[in-house]
């Protein structure tokens, strides 16, 4: 009879409930524990403290705002969870604005808006750590914000297949910065880019080293690294390949283009190596100076057809 009245109290438990039960939630808050099926939700459940989001493997259409606080979004299998084409008012993947973010082994992917700017993560205000994320076929990978206290770090990341010149307002990019205090990009891979830079920063201060930037297969192209209103720090130990196919193919590397917002007195190239593509065959310049200040061109490994620096 006992046996009975358990079958029965099973039969009164509605399916779907028995299904959620054993399907693990695809984003859960680690220091509590709670499951969530909304991304948001479990932003919000963070609120203005500290948190880390573990998300599941699979594909994610969805997105998320954060406000305050700090948190961590980190996939439970690095390079298995996607998200895959949605933003959140009209921006990115993950639009932070709270105290600081670390994202960490998440892939974005097909990010496009009406403005041509859509991103995977957008950073409006706060520090942001980046490791072992993968952007791709998009507008544009990551976007900034001006925030002249903010910190940008990227590392161990791959950037795939992005930028372009579409929009009317300007092109987008493979990294884009606004005013920030301080952008480091180590052990990173820029590949194919699709228009624009692949990397351009308005900050004060740019540390970029142990990169690629393989321009071989990108398609109408500008410079690898823009420093638009100049610069301090150093750009070191990179490896550069130039492609056939550029809107611009004047320079790599560009400083004070736009103005000389930044001391680049104390920018320091050294140690990269750079070079044209195979079959490629032109003249071009590895670092463009239109600031005046640089003394620290130091010893690079230049191909065919570059000229070290020239002032401009």
């Amino acid at each position: 009879m006992a046996l009975a009245v358990g079958v029965v109290a099973m039969a009164a438990i509605p399916a779907a409930a028995l299904i959620a039960q054993d399907r693990a939630a695809p984003y859960t808050v680690a220091q509590t524990g709670q499951g969530f099926d909304r991304l948001q939700d479990a932003v919000d459940a963070i609120g203005d403290a500290r948190g880390t989001i573990t998300i599941a493997p699979g594909r994610h259409s969805q997105c998320a705002v954060q406000t305050s606080g700090t948190i961590s979004f980190f996939a439970a299998d690095p390079g298995s969870a996607i998200f895959d084409g949605v933003t959140c008012e009209g921006k990115a993947a993950l639009v932070l604005r709270g105290r600081s973010a670390e994202i960490s082994g998440l892939v974005f992917e097909n990010m496009r808006v009406p403005d041509f700017n859509g991103a995977g993560v957008r950073l409006e205000a706060g520090n942001l750590t980046v490791t072992q994320s993968w952007f791709r076929d998009s507008q544009q990978g990551i976007l900034t914000a001006s925030d002249t206290s903010a910190q940008l770090i990227i590392d161990r990341s791959t950037f795939t297949r992005l930028g372009t010149c579409e929009g009317a307002g300007g092109c987008a990019h493979s990294v884009y910065t606004g005013d920030l205090a301080h952008v480091r990009i180590t052990n990173s891979r820029f590949e194919q880019g699709r228009g624009g830079h692949y990397v351009k920063s308005r900050a004060a201060r740019v540390d970029i080293s142990a990169s690629s930037f393989d321009d071989a297969a990108g398609r109408v192209t500008n410079y690898m690294i823009d420093l638009p209103g100049g610069a301090s720090g150093q750009i070191s130990n990179n490896w550069f390949v130039q492609g056939a196919d550029k809107e611009n193919y004047s320079a790599f590397i560009a400083v004070a283009a736009e103005g000389r917002s930044h001391d680049s007195a104390a920018l320091m190239v050294t140690g990269n190596d750079a070079r044209l593509a195979p079959g490629v065959d032109r003249n071009t310049v590895f670092v463009a100076d239109w600031s005046g200040e640089m003394g620290g061109i130091g010893e690079n490994t230049l191909g065919s057809g570059l000229t070290r620096y020239e002032r401009r």
